[in-house]
């Protein structure tokens, strides 16, 4: 299967957000739901089962200056073998003008055994842009292995690279349960915030998770392993990773 969407995010005369253009192919559906602070809220729905080994998806978010978006999921995204077991691929392309902000929040990608899955996120973010960037991976369904699955993210900040990172998991990544990457557990993710609030963030540790500051750009990334989604989610939630308080002198 092969499909592709896209969405498009501007503001009104009113300084309001609104969509300017969104299309959708099953099995990418794209729900607009009310949202109360004037953002554009958006709910990722998953139109039939998959992504099945050869599916070809790709989505296109674009962010005008000035307009927020948000986007979250309903239900994981379950990658499944296909009968001639090919590669299943989804590659997520974005763009936020400087002073546009996206709200990334998604449900897990599940890599079910046997698959064959690759996942890429290619983003390139204005000067001004704020991000907020959630991935979660879990490693198999209850009770069984992992399939292969390929996750990673490209991010460019105001012309320079921020962040490139990549992470294999199931049959054929040499050492991924080994104590330098999993550890052995079932479920991994990251959490990205770029955001001129952060730039002085110190390091933290929190329980599997770590923050750093990024050093070509005002963002800091939360990694997090976890032995399952539920406990992954507690760690990779924003609200668990506010900016320092500004100090004030006197």
């Amino acid at each position: 299967m092969f499909a592709a969407a896209r969405l498009r995010v501007g503001v009104d005369v009113r300084g309001r957000s609104v969509v300017r253009d969104l299309h959708e192919e099953p099995p990418l559906l794209l729900r607009q739901v009310p949202d109360r602070s004037g953002a554009v809220a958006v709910h990722l729905v998953a139109g039939a089962a998959g992504p099945i080994g050869g599916d070809q998806l790709s989505l296109d978010v674009e962010v005008e200056a000035g307009a927020t978006v948000r986007v979250r999921g309903i239900g994981a995204s379950v990658a499944l073998p296909g009968r001639g077991g090919e590669s299943s691929r989804t590659a997520v392309r974005v763009h936020v003008d400087s002073g546009g902000r996206l709200d990334w929040l998604p449900e897990p990608l599940v890599a079910a055994a046997g698959c064959a899955h690759v996942s890429h996120a290619q983003i390139t973010l204005g000067a001004d842009a704020v991000l907020t960037w959630r991935e979660e991976l879990v490693c198999g369904r209850y009770g069984e292995k992992s399939g292969a699955a390929t996750v990673s993210m490209s991010v460019d900040h105001a012309g320079r690279a921020l962040l490139r990172q990549n992470l294999s998991v199931g049959p054929g990544a040499d050492g991924w349960t080994g104590p330098a990457v999993l550890g052995g557990a079932l479920a991994t993710g990251s959490l990205l915030l770029v955001d001129a609030a952060v730039a002085a963030t110190p390091p933290a540790v929190l329980g599997t998770a770590v923050r750093v500051p990024l050093a070509t750009g005002p963002a800091v990334l939360v990694t997090a392993t976890a032995a399952d989604a539920h406990a992954l989610r507690e760690l990779l939630t924003p609200e668990r990773w506010p900016p320092p308080p500004v100090r004030t002198s006197g």
